[in-house]
């Protein structure tokens, strides 16, 4: 019998499609009652209590949206439970009759949160050096591992990791993308957590997906179930200003971060695991990066929104975000506040894309239903102007590629249809209705490329873009009054077929919506941690 060839990355992008007339593999019914539990915890481990932030006021949001310098604030426990509660941390409970659910400040796909967040920590005097697994619900660290002798580097690391199996419960094959899009989302969380303390993150692009597994012990067979690993996705370490010109800003030598003693076993998630889905996990081995010399400093820019920015406090924006479940259908978006959106999400040093070292390679094609003083229609924003004629070759030969009139400037927005876009927006996105209900929904196409059949680690890659962009959103829409919604299901060829792609070469990734939304009024809001002052 002849051995089946593993599944190359394009064909699971492939396979993974969503159509008119079919949807991706997915699990026939859902278990609720074995849903995967949302908080990973390790049984056996010492637990260190971060304090929590409570009210802060400073810095306003403006501050992030204008690339202001904020002084660095002093590294301590209390910097770093900031650092962790505004990235991971929970920001609500909603509860509906019986029912209680968490929302996080990082969002996630059908909020399942099949990311973790680990912290290498060898400079805090008051939190022992060592290696830490975070545990949102807690607001604890879990120390994971320590060395015999300190290590050489002096400084902060954090490492996400994604456990595949809380998607697949619900999305079945298509999960490794949702997987993906919550890694970027987490990354500009943490990008946003850290600039409003002066702090800065850097990926450690060079590190290879097995030195991440080692260094976080994810590589430890003993210490998961055998379904409910967690895949190694990105090193990251944070520029508090302290410990930089101590240990220098290069390469960090991983050898020495070697953890000596390990402690504690991952708890169960789920206790049947009804449907298997093999396809993930081809998928992760396809898209395994090696170590690579792509060591990048982060990008300068003068780059500044137009908009008078949000006086509201950062802290406040990050809590408050939240995913709209439904819009009103009627609430217009101002030319100007439309304007700001789209330049928040162009690639400069503003947070969340300065930690963001590479050429972008997401582009904007946005339907726009309800923003004053422009036609609706079908626009476009590509978000690197070296590919403008690349998509305008690629793309219906009928779009007229007008500049929009009055852009601020590095924002280069093109009209490519003026129609009612409301219909074709809802059909393509699922027969959605938050994607034609809102001001604009937008798609966003990937240059896929030939780089993928040499290097398919970089599929990873332009999800986590993808979620910079959508994060960047989300926050900049609550300054408005407005709120953003990811959109993860979306028929992908019809998308293509619409804009004119035919071949692979461009691919819809990620799709998104703003508008005024509408409370549910029959949900009660808790405080994010509520439950421990239940517990003392």
């Amino acid at each position: 019998m002849a051995t089946q060839q593993p599944i190359s990355i394009l064909q699971y992008h492939q396979r993974t499609k969503h159509f008119l007339d079919h949807y991706a593999q997915g699990p026939g019914t859902l278990d609720w009652a074995d849903q995967p539990d949302p908080f990973r915890r390790f049984e056996g481990c010492t637990r260190f209590q971060l304090p929590l932030a409570g009210q802060v006021s400073f810095p306003d949001f403006s501050l992030l949206q204008q690339g202001e310098t904020i002084e660095a604030q002093a590294f301590s426990l209390k910097s770093l439970g900031l650092l962790m509660e505004l990235a991971f941390g929970l920001s609500a409970w909603k509860q509906y009759g019986g029912d209680r659910w968490a929302l996080r400040c990082n969002p996630s796909s059908g909020n399942l949160h099949p990311t973790e967040a680990y912290l290498i920590n060898t400079a805090a005097e008051d939190l022992p050096a060592g290696l830490y697994h975070y545990l949102s619900h807690d607001h604890v660290l879990e120390k994971r591992g320590e060395w015999n002798t300190l290590p050489e580097f002096q400084g902060l690391l954090i490492g996400l990791s994604s456990i595949h199996w809380r998607e697949a419960w619900k999305y079945g094959e298509r999960a490794f993308r949702y997987c993906q899009h919550d890694i970027g989302h987490a990354l500009a969380a943490l990008s946003y957590a850290a600039a409003i303390q002066g702090w800065r993150v850097e990926i450690l692009a060079e590190v290879s997906d097995a030195d991440i597994s080692g260094l976080l012990g994810l590589d430890r067979e003993q210490d998961f179930l055998p379904k409910e690993t967690e895949s190694p996705d990105v090193l990251c370490r944070i520029q508090t200003g302290a410990f930089e010109s101590a240990s220098g800003m290069g390469s960090i030598d991983l050898a020495d971060l070697a953890i000596d003693h390990w402690f504690g076993k991952a708890n169960r998630l789920s206790h049947y695991h009804h449907y298997q889905w093999p396809v993930i996990d081809e998928a992760a081995q396809a898209t395994i990066k090696p170590r690579t010399s792509e060591h990048c400093e982060p990008r300068a820019s003068d780059h500044r929104l137009v908009l008078k920015p949000a006086s509201q406090p950062a802290v406040d924006i990050i809590r408050q975000r939240r995913s709209a479940q439904q819009f009103d259908g009627q609430t217009p978006l101002a030319l100007t506040e439309f304007f700001h959106l789209l330049q928040a999400v162009m690639p400069c040093s503003q947070v969340p894309f300065d930690l963001w070292p590479w050429t972008p390679k997401i582009h904007l094609f946005l339907f726009v239903h309800r923003v004053e003083g422009l036609p609706p229609g079908l626009y476009a924003l590509p978000r690197d102007p070296e590919r403008l004629e690349t998509l305008k070759e690629t793309m219906q030969d009928a779009f007229i590629w007008e500049p929009v009139d009055g852009t601020p400037e590095q924002l280069d927005l093109y009209c490519l249809l003026r129609a009612d876009c409301r219909k074709a927006a809802k059909t393509l996105s699922c027969h959605q209705g938050i994607a034609s209900d809102g001001a604009f929904s937008l798609a966003m196409v990937a240059e896929f490329g030939d780089e993928l059949e040499n290097e398919p680690w970089r599929y990873r890659r332009l999800f986590w873009e993808s979620g910079l962009i959508g994060q960047a959103l989300y926050l900049e829409a609550e300054t408005f009054g407005m709120r953003g919604t990811g959109i993860g299901c979306f028929f992908d060829d019809a998308v293509h077929e619409v804009l004119g792609i035919t071949e692979s070469r461009f691919q819809s990734i990620y799709h998104f919506t703003v508008g005024k939304a509408l409370e549910d009024k029959r949900l009660q809001t808790l405080p994010a941690y509520f439950h421990l002052n239940q517990a003392e």
